[in-house]
């Protein structure tokens, strides 16, 4: 079995168990462009290593191994992403094809030296929290920013980072970690919020807004 596609699965098999509670075969082959038939002698392979426990027609579900795994990982990709932005200066909404791509290679060696280069941070450049160097993932804070309602204040914690086109745009309202807002209105006919961004106006549709998480100001 290839390490990077193992690799990859459990770390899938991770992101959905954390965003939908399950990770289904067809949910992972979904995100990994695989067939379900596929995914599912993976599954199988996986868990005699080991690295899931299998319940046909439930998915996987990882064991302690397979999630030492996943997080391992995570904290490569996140802390790759941030290098990439802020020692290289590419654009963040590139990063993460890179940082999929090197998280598999990167040595404990290169990984600690990144890590004190940056200041040992905590969050990566979308705002995802980076897993510390004992693989400990700090608990997601905050909540969707379609959540708020109108004359609140939010500041932008989080922003999804697997679209490069949503990254660019969110860049360019700058809708960025840690900027803050104004919900201005929100038509939930209409399907749309509007924020109030230093200074100017924007709509932005309730999907999107419903996966940026926000910090309602105090």
């Amino acid at each position: 079995m290839h390490s990077e596609t193992l690799q990859d699965y459990v770390k899938n098999i991770y992101m959905l168990q954390a965003g939908d509670g399950r990770a289904t075969t067809s949910g992972v082959a979904e995100r990994l462009g695989v067939s379900a038939a596929s995914a599912t002698a993976m599954f199988k392979k996986l868990a005699e290593a080991g690295l899931v426990e299998h319940r046909p027609y439930h998915g996987a579900v990882l064991t302690d191994a397979g999630e030492r795994m996943a997080v391992e990982v995570l904290r490569h990709h996140r802390l790759l992403e941030l290098y990439l932005t802020q020692a290289l200066g590419m654009p963040w909404e590139t990063v993460h094809g890179e940082a999929d791509r090197l998280e598999h290679v990167l040595s404990e060696e290169l990984e600690a030296a990144m890590d004190a280069a940056l200041g040992y941070p905590d969050t990566d450049p979308h705002g995802d929290p980076i897993p510390s160097v004992d693989l400990v993932v700090r608990a997601e804070d905050g909540q969707p920013l379609a959540g708020l309602e109108p004359g609140q204040i939010g500041i932008v914690r989080r922003v999804p980072d697997s679209d490069p086109e949503l990254l660019r745009y969110l860049g360019g309202l700058g809708l960025v970690p840690s900027a803050s807002f104004t919900l201005v209105a929100k038509e939930l006919f209409g399907g749309t919020v509007t924020l109030e961004i230093a200074g100017a106006r924007h709509s932005l549709g309730l999907p999107v807004a419903e996966r940026i998480r926000v910090e309602v100001a105090a």
